[in-house]
């Protein structure tokens, strides 16, 4: 029957795979759509089917997209560094564009759109909540610049062509199947080796990753189109979380605060050898103007309007610490 399937695009990713598992766990006949290039780890236990497809390419998506009533847009290209920049901001564009005006065609029903708390600027007074949108001109870096662009692309699709869309904006989700890792996953990984010796004054949102994949399940079911909705977890400081994750992996945890700006020489070093050898260094400059913030933010909105919760950050690392080791990327 046409519009029964439930399409998710970025399964084979660490959010998009949680995404599709929660969303199959409801009992929804769910199709996920991938790159040909995509890492296989997350697809084999997929509990539905897998279709490949460039999401640049509006044939590709079309066909992808026939027999879906709901979609959710989890793919992005989440990198906070490359070596041309601007490659991350075409790419989540086009894909975001492809994506939704295929949707608009094919008369799906209900769209949820990850986005991210990237699109919405630090609050120096405390916790930032869903009406402090960015600017492009405001996002620190590509990245943020690239999901600023998309999330706005979506808006207007909604007001100008009623795109039946949802807007969800995870926080820093930790947690099992983080593949690539993300760059808070390599984080995890390198502090529960040992590697991270110092740290910065710096804060972020750390959330379950299953967490916010029922926060998708509760934005399809319960949110309003046009509206955004915060899917966060707990304000942590970095060295709280590297004392956390040093509790759980029974080392020493790091002692010494370094200032932000002298470590600015070196995050030049790490990129140039990035451009030479084409991986992506640990240290970025982006990562270092981010640091300069605490990037808390508060899910009031979506606690009161989805019926959202998170479990405490603690239990996230735990999890995430389990299944990097099984994994074998911790040692």
């Amino acid at each position: 029957m046409d519009g029964d399937v439930t399409l998710i695009t970025g399964v084979a990713g660490f959010l998009g795979s949680a995404v599709a598992r929660r969303l199959a766990a409801s009992g929804r006949r769910v199709r996920g759509v991938v790159r040909a290039s995509s890492p296989r780890g997350n697809l084999a236990d997929f509990p539905g089917e897998i279709v490949e497809a460039d999401l640049r390419d509006p044939a590709a998506v079309a066909a992808a997209m026939r027999g879906a009533g709901e979609l959710f847009h989890v793919a992005a290209d989440y990198r906070l560094w490359a070596r041309d920049p601007e490659e991350i901001v075409r790419n989540n564009h086009a894909m975001t564009e492809a994506v939704m005006a295929a949707a608009l065609r094919a008369g799906v029903r209900r769209v949820v759109y990850t986005s991210s708390v990237a699109t919405l600027l630090p609050d120096p007074a405390g916790p930032a909540d869903e009406t402090r949108a960015a600017t492009p001109e405001q996002a620190t870096g590509a990245y943020k610049r690239s999901k600023v662009v998309a999330e706005r692309l979506v808006e207007r699709l909604v007001a100008e062509q009623g795109l039946p869309a949802v807007i969800v904006n995870p926080s820093t989700p930790i947690g099992p199947r983080d593949v690539r890792p993300t760059p808070t996953g390599r984080i995890v990984v390198e502090a529960a080796m040992g590697k991270m010796p110092a740290f910065v004054d710096s804060g972020l949102n750390l959330v379950h990753v299953d967490d916010v994949a029922q926060g998708h399940l509760l934005a399809a079911e319960r949110g309003k189109v046009g509206e955004r909705y915060i899917l966060g977890g707990q304000d942590v400081a970095l060295g709280e979380m590297l004392r956390q994750i040093a509790r759980i992996v029974r080392r020493r945890p790091p002692t010494v605060e370094l200032p932000v700006t002298p470590l600015f020489p070196l995050a030049w070093l790490a990129e140039l050898g990035g451009k030479l050898t084409g991986r992506e260094p640990f240290l970025t400059l982006d990562s270092l103007r981010m640091a300069r913030h605490h990037m808390f933010y508060t899910s009031a909105k979506a606690e009161r309007e989805l019926g959202y919760a998170a479990r405490p950050y603690g239990a996230a690392l735990e999890d995430a610490i389990a299944w990097f080791r099984g994994a074998g990327m911790i040692r």
